[in-house]
């Protein structure tokens, strides 16, 4: 299977000094394009054995400090980043012809911050966040909708269901940003932004690069 790109790829006369810039110009590009669900993203992590992982998630807000996103802290992915706070984000827009990624620290969210997102999400979809005991091993789909019953008990119609205290919330503290532009012959465009991680004086500026397809 191949498909020829013949899109406008990227050069650096479209790039600007920050990558959240052009991060935010694309996303709004391939928004407004219909590409679905322009939000969801891979996140990889690396288990206690070394083994990669990865799984998509939805991204939930984005700023200067990071990328956001939102599961349940007992997960799989939860315990690795616990113990090896580093993750990898890939943006596969691929009706767009266009791919992002992000390599990063990642941090905790504070409480506030989940709670103020969780009061957001669809009445269904908070109960799921109770029901579900994520990554873990369930006997089959009607223990799952025994369980959503079970919390659709205890937090009837009408009444606020509130966090559970196995959710949470983290940020992708960026310090590599990698565009992809499709382009003819595979002779692909890539640009990447890098800064060094950890505490330095004042905001350090982005290096940017092209790199061979």
């Amino acid at each position: 299977m191949r498909v020829g790109y013949a899109r406008p790829g990227l050069d650096e006369a479209q790039a600007p000094d920050d990558p959240l810039d052009l991060f935010a110009r694309w996303f709004a590009e391939v928004a407004a394009a219909g590409v679905p669900e322009p939000n969801a993203m891979v996140v990889a992590t690396v288990g206690a054995d070394g083994w990669p992982a990865a799984r998509t998630v939805l991204l939930k807000g984005y700023d200067a400090t990071g990328l956001r996103f939102f599961t349940n802290t007992e997960s799989a992915k939860a315990a690795e980043l616990a113990a090896r706070p580093r993750a990898a984000l890939v943006f596969p827009w691929h009706p767009a012809q266009r791919q992002v990624r992000v390599t990063g620290p990642v941090e905790e969210l504070p409480a506030d911050v989940v709670a103020a997102y969780f009061a957001t999400r669809p009445r269904d979809a908070q109960l799921g966040a109770w029901a579900s005991p994520q990554s873990a091993v369930v006997a089959d789909r009607a223990e799952l909708d025994r369980r959503l019953a079970e919390v659709a008990g205890r937090f009837p119609e009408g009444t606020p269901v509130p966090v559970p205290p196995h959710w949470g919330g983290y940020r992708v503290v960026p310090v590599s940003w990698e565009f992809w532009a499709g382009r003819a012959g595979r002779l692909h465009d890539r640009l990447r932004y890098v800064r060094p991680e950890g505490p330095v004086s004042g905001t350090p500026a982005w290096t940017r690069t092209r790199l061979a397809p």
